[in-house]
């Protein structure tokens, strides 16, 4: 029988959230199995939520972390996507059941079944553990291609923060050059939305209730506009204007607000998820003929593509590196968006703490 594999991780022992060093074991290599180093691992503020058990659903010990990427190191004997040495990541999700409706379709982030990256529980009834550790193994089909030419470290977040932008643009045909595309909030979804937006030829706008952070749109990231949502003369000014807003703030805000600066069959799409539920009046959607609706993350054949794209546009995300021991630190600073726009974790570093 073939031996589990030993690895180093940072895992949460309850809901006080605080990261301490973590030895556990992963299966040992399926004949359909990608075994990587993870090289690093992007740190989404879903692991914050998870790991201080805010939605309930806590599961310790947890070692976060869902956007991860490495080196090839290993392949089962009936692997044929990938070879030793070959640049790969992977996502929010390690399995699904793949006969239902959704997995034949390739929307297997639907699955009822689905075996989460982290916190979830594997096929073989243990725990799964995420990529906040030194080494992965998943099945082929949950593995993606890292395109040569883009950097791992600024790869890492596009599992996450990249696809779940990436989705709905593509999904509800945010793509077609000339449009207008509104983007609310500017943080690690916002900014990949500026990115994704510009590069399908978009014009797009930034809402935000923060005027500093106007000079880092329009010149770091490229936007055509700012507006501060809390200033009623630049709202009315963008009234109508807009084809699409993608909404990724999941702190309380007004929704009606933004639905007037939509041109009529414009779209909202909310990719956040605030604490408290919206209001809205039906009248907003009914004159004009606008809509609301939501997305969470890709399918694994999205995320490729995805991936793919970025190959193709140099497109990574804006990260601080980070070292493993100062992911408590970064945690808190994660609390108060002070991040510009991703923590990334250095798993090389992980050797020495």
């Amino acid at each position: 029988m073939a031996a589990l594999k030993s690895v180093k991780g940072f895992a949460a022992h309850d809901s006080s959230g605080v990261l301490k060093p973590f030895e556990f074991s992963r299966r040992a290599t399926g004949t359909k199995d990608v075994v990587f180093k993870v090289k690093y691992c992007g740190v989404c503020h879903s692991d914050l939520h998870q790991m201080r058990n805010e939605w309930n659903s806590a599961v310790y010990p947890m070692v976060p972390g869902h956007e991860i990427v490495g080196i090839v190191t290993e392949v089962g004997s009936e692997v044929s996507k990938f070879k030793i040495g070959d640049h790969v990541g992977v996502g929010c999700m390690v399995m699904s059941c793949g006969a239902c409706s959704f997995c034949k379709k390739q929307n297997e982030q639907h699955c009822s079944s689905l075996t989460w990256t982290y916190n979830s529980i594997d096929l073989d009834g243990t725990l799964t553990y995420g990529g906040y550790s030194d080494l992965m193994v998943a099945n082929e089909k949950f593995v993606l291609r890292i395109p040569e030419n883009l950097p791992l470290d600024g790869a890492a977040p596009l599992l996450c923060a990249g696809v779940t932008v990436y989705s709905p643009m593509s999904y509800f045909g945010m793509t077609e050059p000339g449009k207008h595309l509104g983007v609310v909030g500017l943080g690690g979804l916002g900014h990949m939305a500026i990115k994704f937006g510009k590069a399908f030829g978009l014009k797009v706008t930034v809402i935000s209730t923060s005027p500093k952070k106007k000079e880092e749109a329009l010149k770091n990231l490229g936007a055509d506009a700012f507006v501060i949502s809390k200033d009623m003369d630049e709202m009315k000014g963008a009234a109508n204007s807009m084809d699409y807003i993608l909404d990724t703030v999941s702190a309380s805000h007004d929704l009606e607000q933004l639905m007037t600066l939509l041109v009529p069959d414009g779209r909202i799409v909310l990719l956040g998820i605030p604490p408290e539920p919206f209001k809205i009046n039906p009248f907003s959607l009914i004159i004009g003929r606008r809509s609301v609706t939501g997305s969470d993350i890709g399918s694994i054949h999205e995320t490729q593509e995805m991936l793919d794209f970025c190959g193709q546009k140099n497109i990574t995300s804006t990260i601080e590196k980070i070292s493993i021991d100062y992911l408590n630190m970064a945690m808190d600073r994660l609390v108060n968006a002070d991040v510009k726009y991703r923590f990334v974790i250095d798993l090389d570093t992980i050797q020495r703490a």
